[in-house]
């Protein structure tokens, strides 16, 4: 084993443990205050009346090296495309079982070979178009896979879901172009049937632009790191302080279950929530961990821990938007699903500037 500081202005230190990479982090991030700003310079959606800007359910969003947007919409089953200025140019598929079709379109993502690859959940098929809005081909899926993304060489990161909430549980696997499975990255039991168990723990998963995979349970702190083979190379750890379930959270938690527990179903609480609620990486490597911690009163916003692409903790970071697996980070802007005060989801854009 050898053990070594990496940086000076970071507290933690870097383990080789068998010829992996260990990095553990203390609790506070090497920056304190602000560490990026985000400024809004685009919106597309509920503030115009035409019908192609109104969404009403949208699962996805992807952008080209042109800037163009690409906007799956789940309710309407097509893709709305806006150039980067935020013009209307084209719609892509309708409903139905035909080639170019979509029953319940979920997820797009731009190919390495710049095409759109479209996953239709309900169709059980993935789709094909060019950039132009083109239709190619399709391919089935031999079963239900929720998308986390393709790498460059074509393989799948996705979740097999047991069951619907709250019974849960899931698998998740890396696939070949094909969906044959290559390796089983995480799995999670199925919960108690019929209870919202709030605080327990999950497993979640991201893909960096270097086609290496992210995961961790969150019952601890650990992030593991896969190189494209699917081998183990480096362990990410980080101090933190279990965040008690405080009273105003569970108020939260039973205002937003209140039908279905008016139906029968009951919801239980643990003393503390989990170590952290999501994985997201960014187009440069870097690491966003959700974190249970809201900002201010606001119950849709929450801080994210920051780790560079070392697996350093840098910042801790307030984010008043939304982050989740349908935003996109492309040429120092991040596209990310807000929803208006009317409760109608918009597509916004920033602009995202680093401090030094």
């Amino acid at each position: 084993m050898s053990c070594r500081q990496q940086n000076p202005h970071w507290a933690g230190r870097i383990e080789v443990q068998d010829g992996i990479v260990i990095v553990r982090n203390p609790g506070n991030p090497m920056h304190d205050g602000e560490i990026l700003t985000l400024e809004e310079d685009l919106s597309i959606g509920q503030d115009n009346e035409k019908a192609e800007y109104l969404f009403s359910r949208v699962n996805g969003i992807t952008v080209d090296n042109e800037g163009r947007i690409y906007v799956v919409d789940d309710s309407d089953s097509n893709i709305r495309v806006f150039d980067k200025n935020g013009g209307y140019l084209r719609t892509i598929g309708r409903k139905g079982q035909g080639p170019g079709e979509f029953e319940r379109p979920l997820y797009i993502q731009i190919t390495a070979d710049d095409e759109l690859y479209v996953v239709d959940y309900s169709g059980a098929r993935a789709v094909y178009f060019s950039l132009e809005g083109d239709y190619l081909r399709q391919e089935p899926l031999p079963r239900p896979i929720l998308p986390i993304r393709r790498d460059s060489q074509g393989n799948l990161v996705g979740i097999e879901i047991a069951a619907p909430p709250p019974l849960g549980g899931k698998v998740i696997k890396k696939y070949d172009s094909h969906l044959k499975p290559l390796m089983v990255l995480a799995t999670e039991d199925m919960g108690t049937r019929g209870v919202f168990d709030i605080g327990r723990p999950s497993c979640y998963c991201a893909v960096t632009p270097n086609d290496h995979v992210i995961w961790g349970d969150s019952k601890e702190y650990v992030l593991y790191v896969l190189d494209p083979e699917g081998n183990l190379i480096k362990k990410i750890i980080k101090e933190y302080d279990p965040l008690r379930i405080s009273a105003a959270e569970r108020n939260i938690y039973e205002k937003r279950y209140s039908e279905p527990i008016k139906a029968g179903m009951k919801i239980s609480f643990r003393d503390h929530f989990p170590a952290f609620s999501d994985i997201f990486t960014d187009d440069k490597g870097r690491i966003w961990v959700k974190t249970y911690k809201r900002v201010g009163q606001d119950e849709k916003s929450f801080y994210f821990d920051v780790f560079n692409v070392d697996g350093n903790y840098i910042a801790n970071v307030p984010l008043k938007i939304s982050l989740d697996r349908t935003s996109v980070w492309k040429q120092n802007k991040l596209y990310a699903l807000m929803d208006s005060p009317e409760g109608y989801p918009m597509v916004k854009r920033y602009q995202v500037t680093w401090k030094d």
